[in-house]
This record gives structure tokens, C-alpha cells and sequence, in this order.
């Protein structure tokens, strides 16, 4: 066959597999049998071998799986992957819906889907084809994943119409029958089994190998918009019909209503219903059903308030406590834990548990030796219920606090008014070991080699007393640690150094001020551009900053009045390490403070991204869907219809040339 004659039939045959993965995948209606779309596929697997300059990466021949990667780079989400708030029953639901009607009014809608036990990711498509996929990380930077991910049989790697920019969030799962495969397959071999298709599907997208992805039978469903150029909606439920026609898998099992009541009801049918479905289900998802609702709702630097996960009731079980040990965390807080008697609970088996408290100990009066009720809180955290005392033999021990700290020896004390116990120890090697783990820790300032074990090396040596010192550590001090021969020692320096320019966020982060997250971090670098700026900030510029609140302001202002403290940032200064963002930020801070911009069409010389970053780095907020709230419409060719609906609704409208102006 002629090149010419192959290209022609090669395209033929990836158009007609598309319909055929779009009818089964989507529509539920295949059109041939499982042996004719087999024949159909070799055949173009023969032709692009013959041809391989014919080859292109979104091929559905890709989903065998390419060469191995070397590692996962990293990927900065456009649009924050937020976690869901919770809600464990009628009272909860009810308490949200409160909030939501006193904020946008009693014409509510709401849609409730399944939540899928599995791996959230973001999918990026431009010009219609799939070009990225990524894991939700902390929420702001997650993995890259594309090559895994285009081995998933119902993940479209073009899409039906050519939409010049979408990114969708969705679930990657394992479906039970291919998890009790995985399992047997994996028993046979003599391999260790997966505890659950969450932890199957979240170990097979993170192999390095994407045959071994490939090899997994994983599935995917899209469930909501991130950012999306070229589609017009105004409410979540229609967004999900276009979704399922461009050829992305959207979940059919669906409501939507204006009755909060229908919503519970609904929640309590799939209870039991969840069973019965060939994937795993820990909730439901209830969310705003109105565009301009959720906007005008928002989002804490965690969760956004249109949207609550319904969890449905724990698994129980009966275990033994068979001791309790003590932990010291970073902040000095001693928490008691139980060691159980394994007990399978949700899919895994659990031998510990938190008892939070000495006040939860003795409400509950739990003893060693307890027979206790078990539960996975959300499927998620083990805790226990209650003490079943009639199992009760009288050898049974009860529990005290320790008046000295296990790891230091310091005096235990327990504040007026707080639950936990606290180490009061200035230099707890426990406290120490936690909160330098914690600072240089992926999210935080992220100096790889700087494992738990080296952590606690160096403070066995007395090398470091504090996160600063760090930056003070030589190669001849490394080199003599165990298991750290040279190139660790200077793979580990310069794994340090590079952490200097982190960034301001990063660094807050890693400090550890209580109530202070990943994503509060980056509000107030991005406010105050400085430590020096921060630390003076009072409790009520603080609480004026959005998404903080007084628990975390206060605790802000309490860190930076303890002079320990500012010795620590002031040695972190000397050592280089950057304690504010750099000049150009903060020359284009305030510009477009409190503005919200969409940007739509062609522009002539930004990127999507390229004018992305320009906005926010000038304080400006990008929305992908143009409503009153916007400010500025920024427009460049084939702006298309979000152009005509900004001006019926009076938007400033610009183009390049002057978003650049206003962000100079």
C-alpha cells in the first residue's frame, strides 16, 4: 500500500474506532461485537507499524502504553483542585443547605452525583485533543500522569467537536471485577495484594511504566469543568451533557432538584444502592447547580462552599485494644493511639486507632485490654465508637496520660480550655524530628534526600536545633552520617541550597504556624509579599484578608510575637533563604486587586497561560465563564459568544495591548 492510500485509511479506521469507544464508553450502545472492534484495531496497529511516520500520539493504539519515563515531572493546576467538606447525615446537609439559601437565595437547585472511590485528576484538552493529565497532588501542583493515563480505554484522546481549551476534573478507578482479578493474579505470583481498587487504581497510575497502567483495566468518569474555552452553559448539570458529547464519560446516575429533602432521600436510597454498582462509592456529591451561584458562593482556601460530599455510613467492626502508645507531634501535642487486633474495615485491614484525647479516653472509658466497636470515619480515619463492656473480663487496664514526655522527659502540661496535652520541652527531639519532616517536605520547602531517618540523624548529632541550621549544614558534617556517602552528601547540599528560592509560600507553609495549610500559605504570601510585612500585620488586617479567619490571624500574630521564632527567621535570612516574593511582583501587586478577567479568543502574542499568569500576578482573579461579577473581558480573535455576553451585560472589554497597560 502506498503512504498516500495508508494515510487515508489510517484515518478512516482511528475515526471509526473513536465511534465505536464513544458508543460503548458513552452511549452504552456498542454497535459491534468485542472481535469485530478487535479486527479493527489490529488493523490500524498493522498499518502504523508499516508506517510509522504515520504514527501520532493520540492515537487509540496508545493505549497499549509507550516506554518506560524516567520519573514524573510536575504540573502547576490552572484552577486549584479543592477537597469537599463533609457531611454525615440529615443534620449536616441541612446545616449547608442553610448556608448556601442565606447566601444566594431560596431558588436553589442542586445536582447529586456518586462519588467515586478513586484518584482525582485533571485532564487538559486543546484544540480538542488530549495533550495533559495530571494527579491532584495538594491541590496547586500534582503529577504528570499523561502517559498513563492515555492507556484508560474510555478516556477520549480526541474529542467529538474541537473546543480550543477544556480542563476537566475526574475520577480514575478500578471496577471491582478487574480488582478481584488484579488480586488473584497478584496471589498467584505470590505479590503482596492491593488493600482496595482505590489504593489499585492510585499504584497503578503512579508506575513509571505505562504498560503496567495499560494492564490494569482502569476506567474514568469527568465530573465537573475546571476552565474551558469555546462552550456556552449556565449551570453544572449542563455541563455535564456537554461533556458526555464531546465523548467524555460523565456518570448517568444522577438528580437533579430544588428540594433539599429529595437530596437526603436520595443520599439514604444509595446507601444500600452503592452495593450494587461495579465500582466503589464512599458518598455522594451535592453541588449548586447555578454557575453564578457557585461563583458568588466561592471557596475557603480548602473546600468550596457549593459543594458538600454526603458520606455514607462507616463500616464497623469488633477489635481488642491491645496497648496504647503516645505520640509527640510537631506542635508538642501528645496523642494517645490504640494498637487493635486486625480487623478488616471499607476494603482495609486496621491495626490502629486514634483516641484523639485523654477526654475521649475517659468519656469513653476505653482501658487496654477493651473489646471496642471499630469504625472508618468516611472510609477514611479509624476510630473508635464505643467499649462493648459486657465483653469486659476484669484484667482490663486503664490508660493514663504520661506526666513526662516519652521522647524529651519535659514536664506534660494540659492548658485551660484545650483538649491536648502539650510537651513543654524547647527542644523535644520529637517536636524537633516533626516539624523539620514537616518544613522540608514535599509541599513545603521540598529538599529531596532529606528523608525522616537523615531528619533524625542530624538531631541525634546535635547538628541542628532548628529549621535554619539546615542551611548551615557542611559536606564533611553530611558525609560522616550513616548510609550518606559523597555524592548523597553533595546531592543533599545542593538539594538545600536550591531550597533557598522556594518561595514565600512554600516557606509559611513549612514554618508550621498553626491553622496555616498549603493553600492559606499562598493568600498570604501573595497579600503581604513579605515575612517582614506579615509579621506586623495586626489580628484585624489579617481577618480583612479572604479565607482567613480569626482562629488563623490570631495564631499568625501569636507566632510572630515569640522572639524564638524571629531568631529562627533571621538566621534563615542570613542563610540566604528568601523571605519575601521578588521585586516584580510586588511592583505589579495591587494592580488588579479584587478583579475578576476572562479571557476568550486568540490572542496575538500570549499563550492562555502566558496571560493567566500576567493577571494573577498583578492580583487579579481569572474565571473561565463571564457573569456580572466580571470585571474585565480580555478578548482576542474568534472571541465568540462569551464576547457577546459581556456586552450585554456592560463589561469592560479589552485586548491585549491593554491588559498588558494595565498589569505594566
Amino acid at each position: 500500500m502506498e503512504i498516500e492510500k495508508a494515510k487515508v485509511v489510517i484515518k478512516q479506521l482511528r475515526d471509526e474506532i473513536r465511534d465505536h469507544d464513544y458508543n460503548y464508553y458513552v452511549l452504552d450502545n456498542p454497535k459491534i461485537s468485542d472481535r469485530e472492534y478487535d479486527n479493527l484495531m489490529q488493523k490500524l496497529i498493522n498499518l502504523e507499524e508499516e508506517f510509522p511516520q504515520l504514527a501520532t500520539d493520540d492515537s487509540p493504539t496508545k493505549r497499549v502504553g509507550g516506554e518506560p519515563l524516567p520519573e514524573f515531572s510536575t504540573v502547576e493546576h490552572r484552577v486549584p483542585l479543592l477537597s469537599l467538606a463533609n457531611a454525615f447525615g440529615t443534620e449536616d446537609l441541612l446545616d449547608w443547605h442553610r448556608r448556601v439559601t442565606q447566601a444566594v437565595g431560596e431558588d436553589t437547585e442542586y445536582v447529586v452525583e456518586p462519588k467515586i472511590d478513586g484518584l482525582s485528576i485533571a485532564l487538559t484538552y486543546e484544540n480538542g485533543r488530549f495533550i495533559r493529565g495530571a494527579t491532584r497532588g495538594d491541590g496547586n501542583i500534582g503529577e504528570d500522569i499523561t502517559a498513563n493515563l492515555k492507556t484508560i480505554a474510555n478516556l477520549p484522546l480526541v474529542l467529538r467537536e474541537d473546543i480550543p481549551m477544556l480542563q476537566v476534573r475526574g475520577e480514575a478507578y478500578m471496577p471491582k471485577g478487574g480488582f478481584e482479578n488484579l488480586n488473584k493474579i497478584r496471589a498467584e505470583k505470590g505479590e503482596p495484594l492491593f488493600a482496595n481498587p482505590r489504593n489499585a487504581a492510585a499504584g497503578s497510575l503512579r508506575q513509571l511504566d505505562p504498560k503496567i497502567a495499560a494492564s490494569r483495566q482502569l476506567l474514568i468518569y469527568v465530573y465537573v469543568v475546571l476552565y474551558q474555552e469555546g462552550m456556552d452553559f449556565t449551570s453544572h448539570s449542563k455541563s455535564l451533557d456537554q461533556l458526555s458529547r464531546l465523548g467524555l464519560p460523565v456518570n448517568r446516575e444522577r438528580l437533579v432538584t430544588e428540594d433539599i429533602g429529595n437530596v437526603d432521600e436520595y443520599c439514604q436510597q444509595w446507601v444500600e444502592k452503592r452495593h450494587t454498582l461495579p465500582y466503589e462509592v464512599d458518598g455522594m456529591v451535592i453541588k449548586v447547580n447555578s454557575l453564578e451561584q457557585q461563583y458568588k458562593l466561592g471557596a475557603t482556601a480548602k473546600s468550596p462552599r457549593w459543594s458538600v460530599a454526603y458520606k455514607f455510613p462507616a463500616d464497623q467492626g469488633e477489635s481488642k485494644i491491645e496497648d496504647i502508645f503516645v505520640r509527640v507531634g510537631r506542635t508538642g501535642v501528645l496523642t494517645p493511639t490504640a494498637v487493635l487486633q486486625p480487623v478488616k474495615l471499607a476494603g482495609t485491614t486496621v491495626s490502629r486507632a486514634t483516641l484523639h484525647n485523654i477526654d475521649f479516653i475517659e468519656d469513653k472509658d476505653i482501658h487496654i485490654g477493651d473489646w471496642v466497636l471499630v469504625q472508618k470515619a468516611g472510609d477514611i480515619i479509624p476510630e473508635v465508637v464505643k467499649v462493648l463492656k459486657d465483653k469486659r473480663t476484669g484484667e482490663e487496664v486503664a490508660f493514663e496520660m504520661p506526666k513526662t514526655c516519652p521522647d524529651c522527659g519535659s514536664n506534660v502540661v494540659r492548658i485551660e480550655g484545650e483538649a491536648a496535652a502539650r510537651c513543654t520541652g524547647m527542644v523535644c527531639p520529637a517536636q524537633l524530628r516533626e516539624g523539620i519532616t514537616h518544613f522540608v517536605s514535599r509541599n513545603a520547602m521540598d529538599i529531596e534526600g532529606l528523608g525522616p531517618a537523615v531528619v533524625s540523624q542530624l538531631i541525634e548529632e546535635k547538628l541542628i536545633e532548628n529549621v535554619a541550621d539546615l542551611y548551615y549544614l557542611n559536606f564533611d558534617q553530611l558525609v560522616q552520617l550513616e548510609r550518606m556517602g559523597e555524592k548523597s552528601a553533595q546531592n543533599l547540599l545542593n538539594a538545600i541550597e536550591k531550597s533557598k528560592q522556594a518561595g514565600l509560600d512554600r516557606l509559611l507553609f513549612g514554618l508550621g504556624i498553626r491553622h496555616v495549610g498549603a493553600g492559606a500559605a499562598k493568600i498570604l504570601a501573595r497579600h503581604f509579599n513579605s515575612i517582614d510585612a506579615l509579621g506586623k500585620a495586626t489580628v484585624e488586617e489579617l481577618e480583612a484578608v479572604s479565607e482567613v479567619g480569626p482562629k488563623m490571624a490570631e495564631s499568625i500574630v501569636r507566632f510572630f510575637a515569640d522572639s524564638k521564632n524571629i531568631e529562627v527567621l533571621k538566621s534563615l535570612q542570613n542563610a540566604g533563604v528568601r523571605l519575601e516574593e521578588d521585586e516584580k511582583q510586588e511592583q505589579l501587586e495591587g494592580k488588579l486587586v479584587g478583579k475578576v478577567l476572562v479571557v476568550t479568543g486568540t490572542l496575538p502574542n500570549l499563550s492562555r497561560t502566558e496571560a493567566q499568569e500576567l493577571i494573577e500576578s498583578a492580583g487579579g482573579k481569572v474565571s473561565s465563564s463571564v457573569s456580572k461579577n466580571t470585571d474585565y473581558l480580555v478578548a482576542g480573535a474568534k472571541a465568540g459568544s462569551k464576547l457577546t455576553k459581556a456586552q450585554e451585560l456592560g463589561i469592560t472589554i479589552i485586548n491585549e495591548e491593554e491588559l498588558l497597560k494595565i498589569t505594566e
